[in-house]
């Protein structure tokens, strides 16, 4: 997250205000004014246009991609891109020279030094006769090299060349942290289907044998319900679904702990129906529901009220889940929301609320994740009083889409 925020803030505070510098000063004259604002806005734009491929990491296919900008920014006979191991891609003529690119990069490779060659070359049409090597870097260990070659490098091309190979270094910076957050963000997702109570599966499975002698309709039903239930929850594409899924998800869940606890579980559905289309995290109300039983249920024989609520909120969808049970600890539900839970904490909470804050804690994390702070769960609840859990979610968010 700090690297993000430091690229993020150089962006802020060198490209774009000298860009928009540049903008305004040339802007009475119709044009950028000038052939060094030009130049400026050129480079800038022919960086932007490198970016994207190399967001996605050093890869061949986004070195292909990424090279032909890049040689436009510094101007050299042609230019080479290796991982370390394998050359990614020879960008420019003169491809006789590429078979000797990890050769020029071994030493680079090796000290994470800038390193000029001179090239040898017999061939009169070519101009190749020394190479700038730069090194690469994510997390401070060199993973590949940037080439140029060409006739001669003066120390302000060489500059030029590190100073690209920098801005490369930001950009694989990015690309190694949107897939560590993309392998956070599919372990809490395991970490999440691990946490669907095995006594929830080992108690429909049983509910479901109960009927087979004395309603084998039943029977056939709940376990066609249990295995679309289960089907849904361990699903392996897709980070966000519609409302109208999960619910439906849901009401298998219901359907089935009805089947177990008969007339003591009671819902209340209030469902507005032009938010059922609005993108959700997956899995984000199945933990909420399942703590709602659990602590509507529980240590009570009295019959225990589910009320599910999904509305429209101006440009938010706004959904709580609702129960009139046991209640949590508010001060404990705070800990756990924050992340302040510790096995020193003293008179630790029953297992089932530790359980139900997990459940809490891997939802607001991901709400939080995806659309913002302001997103994050907001829970009311109070030894006895029931525990009502409310989430809000953008009805549009860009690059947010049900799969």
């Amino acid at each position: 997250m700090d690297v993000i925020v430091a690229v993020a803030a150089t962006l802020l505070l060198t490209w774009v205000p000298a860009l928009l510098w540049w903008w305004r000063r040339g802007r009475g004259g119709g044009d950028l004014g000038g052939p060094a604002r030009r130049a400026t806005f050129e480079t800038l734009h022919t960086a932007s246009r490198a970016a994207p491929a190399l967001r996605a990491g050093l890869t061949e296919q986004g070195a292909q991609k990424a090279a032909p900008h890049l040689r436009a920014l510094l101007g050299p006979a042609a230019l080479a891109i290796t991982d370390g191991e394998r050359l990614l891609v020879w960008d420019g003529p003169h491809e006789h020279h590429s078979a000797a690119v990890l050769g020029h990069a071994q030493r680079t490779l090796g000290n994470g030094r800038t390193q000029v060659h001179d090239v040898g070359c017999d061939r009169l049409d070519c101009p190749i006769r020394r190479a700038v090597v730069v090194p690469l870097t994510t997390d401070d260990r060199v993973v590949g090299t940037l080439s140029v070659y060409g006739e001669e490098f003066p120390a302000g091309l060489i500059r030029a060349a590190e100073e690209v190979a920098g801005w490369m270094d930001a950009q694989l910076e990015l690309a190694e942290l949107d897939r560590s957050r993309t392998l956070l963000m599919e372990a809490e997702m395991r970490a999440l289907r691990a946490q669907i109570s095995p006594h929830f599966i080992y108690n429909s499975l049983t509910t479901i044998a109960s009927f087979v002698r004395s309603d084998p309709e039943q029977a056939r039903e709940l376990l066609l319900e249990f295995a679309d239930f289960t089907r849904y929850s361990f699903r392996r594409h897709g980070d966000f679904t519609t409302l109208a899924e999960e619910l439906r998800s849901i009401d298998r869940y219901l359907l089935l702990q009805r089947a177990r606890f008969g007339d003591r579980l009671r819902v209340r559905l209030r469902i507005a129906p032009e938010v059922l289309p609005v993108a959700v995290p997956f899995l984000c109300l199945q933990p909420l529901v399942e703590n709602a039983v659990r602590h509507g249920l529980q240590d009570r024989s009295a019959p225990g009220l589910i009320t599910i609520v999904a509305e429209d909120a101006g440009s938010d969808c706004a959904i709580s889940v609702e129960d009139d049970g046991i209640g949590m600890d508010p001060e404990g539900v705070r800990r756990l929301l924050a992340g302040e839970r510790s096995p020193e904490d003293g008179g630790a909470e029953p297992a089932s609320e530790t359980a139900a804050g997990i459940g809490l804690a891997n939802v607001d994390a991901r709400l939080r994740q995806v659309y913002g702070d302001e997103y994050g769960l907001a829970v009311e609840t109070g030894p006895g009083a029931g525990t009502k859990v409310t989430l809000r979610v953008p009805k549009y968010r860009p690059g947010v889409t049900a799969s």
